[in-house]
């Protein structure tokens, strides 16, 4: 595909992801493994967050595979400080009260590993996170089977391969992969119960909230 009819299809699959989670996605305008730390876009990105009144802004930690999410999280840490310059916002309102800046979870450990500081249980809901990640059909059913050498391994059924996807990118998600950074939420009964978990790290360029601010932030928590 060229890169403005994949950039169409993937929208498609953002917004079909946002309808099965009941969010709203806005996807910016760049092509895939094409994004830059620019200005122009570090512009956009500051102007959504003060746009937005972000409480919460999740990112890729700097350190990872591929160029485009190393530059989003570039772009965003970019950002963090400069929603509270006016000059930086001249069609907008600046944010007096900085978000919170998380990163999510990745399996790279150079120059540093990532490092949990909030855990939340998502058990109850890890099938409405894999239909999620299935609705990105372009990318988990064709490119990256391909990319990573398992397509062989897809079934042929519709409803097995969707099964089989989903199951693989959950395994990512399991409860065990955080550690003793599961007791600073739960207590080990509650963790017997627990099969998936979401993990984020506090980016120190924003907000540092405390454990009120944070279970505030995340009412789900016990």
């Amino acid at each position: 595909m060229k890169p403005d009819e994949l950039a169409v299809r993937r929208k498609k699959e953002a917004q079909e992801a946002g309808r099965i989670l009941g969010i709203v996605y806005e996807v910016m305008n760049n092509n895939d493994g094409e994004l830059m730390p620019t200005l122009e876009n570090r512009f956009a990105v500051i102007k959504l967050i003060c746009d937005w009144k972000a409480d919460i802004v999740i990112t890729h930690r700097p350190n990872d595979y591929h160029p485009d999410h190393r530059y989003t999280s570039i772009i965003v840490q970019d950002a963090a400080y400069m929603i509270s310059v006016p000059q930086m916002i001249p069609d907008g309102e600046p944010l007096r009260k900085s978000p919170v800046f998380l990163y999510m979870p990745d399996r790279f450990q150079k120059p540093t590993p990532f490092s949990p500081d909030i855990v939340i249980d998502i058990t109850s809901v890890a099938g409405k996170k894999a239909d999620a990640i299935c609705a990105h059909e372009s990318q988990v059913f064709e490119w990256l089977p391909w990319n990573g050498e398992w397509d062989s391994k897809l079934p042929s059924n519709p409803a097995e391969k969707r099964k089989f996807v989903g199951d693989r990118y959950l395994e990512r998600s399991t409860a065990g992969r955080f550690g003793d950074a599961n007791l600073k939420w739960y207590t080990s009964a509650q963790l017997q119960k627990i099969k998936y978990a979401e993990a984020f790290e506090i980016c120190e360029y924003g907000s540092i909230p405390d454990k009120a601010r944070i279970k505030q932030l995340f009412p789900m928590l016990p």
